[in-house]
């Protein structure tokens, strides 16, 4: 069961940080309460479709990349979601596996962007790690280093 919680917290502390970077750039208070609802509300709350409609604000993708980052995104979710229900691997190979899907999703999205929507995502993505980085010291088994800093 812990290992469970300690799942959902990472993906949700993954999604959150883009999320609240997204409503931080803004400055928008609509964004910053819907983000405000936070992890306890689950999976839910990082519908794919809403993590697009976010990534369409912030980057200005036009329909067609619109479509495929929705694409994208539901396939992580689903993904995720059986990664989360697999309980024959142990947490780290999960977590393990739960970062190589973020960040195959992340390429992906990112090779559909022009060169100024690639830099806006990749501030996102930095002030992204940032936070992780700075939120899992003292709290992960690897010594609070995110994966993606590895």
């Amino acid at each position: 069961m812990a290992k469970h919680v300690l799942l959902a917290l990472v993906v949700a502390g993954l999604l959150y940080t883009v999320s609240a970077a997204a409503a931080q750039d803004n400055g928008s208070a609509d964004q910053q309460s819907a983000t405000a609802g936070g992890p306890e509300h689950g999976h839910r709350h990082f519908d794919p479709a809403k993590r697009t409609e976010m990534l369409t604000k912030q980057l200005n993708l036009n329909s067609d990349q619109q479509a495929k980052v929705l694409d994208i995104l539901k396939s992580e979710q689903s993904q995720m979601e059986s990664l989360h229900s697999d309980t024959s691997a142990s947490q780290e190979d999960r977590h393990s596996k739960m970062m190589e899907i973020h960040k195959t999703s992340s390429d992906q999205i990112r090779a559909l962007l022009d060169s100024n929507q690639q830099k806006k995502y990749d501030e996102m993505q930095s002030r992204h790690e940032q936070w992780q980085g700075h939120h899992s010291e003292g709290q992960a088994p690897n010594g609070g280093a995110s994966p993606q800093q590895q």
